[in-house]
């Protein structure tokens, strides 16, 4: 009697694990390494062969004016895991460094709700230890691996397993992580012609204005829409998984990228090469805007308010994004009116901030003496020297010489739609005082309310800033400088500033 009743009370509750797993989604985060915003084909790039994306983008949502907090690797990753800027993260406003301690991540709300979440690929996001007598936060992940193999060190490796191994019994959480597109280049030596197609050819990438269009340039560029098509194939992998299971219409799932490409005046950059992203949404049973395209302002801090809200899970008070699901429910809603971003340390010491209202850009440098040459890995790239040598014989457009130029403008405007690469600083038209004096107004506020500081000693170079080799710069001396924000306890602050 008793052996029949307990198996009826564990059928019974499986069968509520089981309702309780298909009435809420399961959400997938693709995030890929070093990726513009126009390399995509879904986003106009003719030569770039994304076909898995591009069929997610024509069946769900795709985001015309999506932002990141920051153009750097981990800084970027902490701000979309936490809901919050990068200096409101304590340390982890630059890179390599720690969350503070306090701030939850939203994967870990998740889990403490019910989800099985894993991390399959690059982590980057690394959490400080509590201080004596204080109790750490809850763990994020259920299950962690560096999805990566013999054959594949992309990061994908095992974002297939992961699905189909899952508990079938929770709804699940992935946060799948590509180390494609950061250099060193990998795919060509990894190519599969058999699962990727040829690959791409030297005549056929688009070279934007500010990079030499020689051969060496191109050919960079060509393996680097290599790893980017190799990324598409593994989101495309997980998609057909998702299908074969029946999950696919109640899986949310992004797409995105930590920052723009690795090359001269896109990633670190405050500009749209580097800090605007691709952002893709699908979800069949929660987006009735389906198939269609979204002009409306959105920051990838509002990424994790919008997954917990899905889930049916309360956000904290730390989070500064506000949800997304308004541009679910119609492409044309407002969410936010500004979106906010930060040059910290990458490598070389930086301070710059942008605030994107309407169709206008405002950039202010608190360290106008340096050069904005990009991070380590590209200035000693092929295309970084094929500037300098065009530099050094005086043939370098307007376009080139700005990732060379110190000192630089305090500040910058941009009208974005007359001006997609941001190239003609509109500072100092009459036309436009208002608009600047309102831009860099609203700038004020944020910094003021979200507790942002540009302190004396911020960290200084870690690389040779003309051959981008290492001056011996290790992240614990490092983190002896102050941060953006440490002098005031940013980290404590949840006030979101403007929106």
């Amino acid at each position: 009697m008793k052996i029949r009743l307990f198996a009826s009370l564990a059928l019974l509750l499986v069968g509520q694990a089981s309702v309780q797993a298909a009435d809420r989604p399961n959400v997938i985060v693709f995030i890929g390494d070093d990726i513009s915003w126009n390399d995509f084909g879904c986003y106009g790039n003719e030569a770039a062969r994304t076909p898995n994306i591009d069929k997610l983008a024509a069946d769900g949502l795709r985001f015309d004016n999506a932002y990141l907090t920051a153009s750097s690797c981990s800084p970027s990753r902490c701000s979309i895991i936490t809901g919050r800027y990068p200096h409101n993260n304590g340390k982890a406003a630059e890179l390599h460094l720690p969350i503070a301690w306090n701030l939850p991540m939203f994967p870990a709300l998740l889990r403490d709700a019910g989800y099985h979440t894993v991390l399959s690929g690059k982590d980057h996001m690394a959490r400080s230890a509590p201080p004596e007598g204080e109790v750490a936060l809850s763990e994020p992940w259920s299950s962690k691996d560096g999805g990566r193999s013999k054959d594949n060190s992309g990061g994908h490796a095992d974002w297939l397993k992961n699905v189909r191994e899952r508990p079938k019994d929770k709804p699940f959480f992935a946060w799948f992580a590509a180390y494609d597109a950061h250099r060193d280049w990998d795919a060509d030596n990894q190519w599969d012609a058999a699962a990727y197609g040829p690959k791409h050819r030297p005549e056929d990438v688009i070279v934007p204005p500010f990079l030499i269009d020689d051969a060496q340039t191109r050919t960079d560029l060509a393996s680097y829409y290599n790893e980017v098509t190799r990324y598409d194939h593994f989101i495309g992998k997980v998609v057909d998984e998702l299908k074969a299971q029946g999950q696919l219409d109640n899986t949310l799932i992004f797409v995105l990228a930590d920052n723009g490409r690795p090359f001269p005046r896109a990633k670190t950059r405050l500009h749209d090469s580097g800090m605007k992203t691709a952002l893709v949404a699908h979800w069949p049973a929660g987006i009735t805007a389906n198939s269609e395209n979204t002009k409306s302002l959105v920051s990838v801090i509002d990424l994790a308010p919008t997954i917990l809200k899905a889930a049916g899970v309360s956000a904290p008070e730390t989070f500064q994004g506000v949800p997304l699901q308004p541009i679910f429910a119609g492409p044309n809603a407002t969410v936010r009116n500004a979106a906010f971003a930060e040059h910290n340390w990458h490598d070389y010491m930086a301070h710059g901030r942008s605030v994107r209202v309407g169709d206008f850009l405002y950039i202010r440098n608190n360290r106008p003496e340096l050069a904005w040459q990009g991070p380590a890995d590209s200035v000693r790239s092929v295309s970084h020297k094929a500037l300098q040598t065009a530099r050094d014989a005086n043939q370098l457009t307007p376009a080139q010489a700005d990732v060379f130029l110190a000192p630089r403008p305090d500040e910058e405007l941009y009208k974005v739609s007359e001006d997609p690469f941001q190239l003609n600083n509109l500072i100092g038209e009459k036309a436009l005082t208002e608009t600047t004096d309102q831009l860099r107004s609203l700038l004020g506020e944020w910094t003021e309310q979200t507790a942002d500081s540009a302190p004396e000693n911020l960290s200084p170079d870690g690389f040779d800033r003309e051959t981008g080799d290492s001056l011996e710069l290790d992240h614990k001396t490092r983190a002896t400088y102050t941060t953006p924000g440490e002098d005031r306890d940013a980290a404590t602050v949840n006030a979101p500033g403007p929106r």
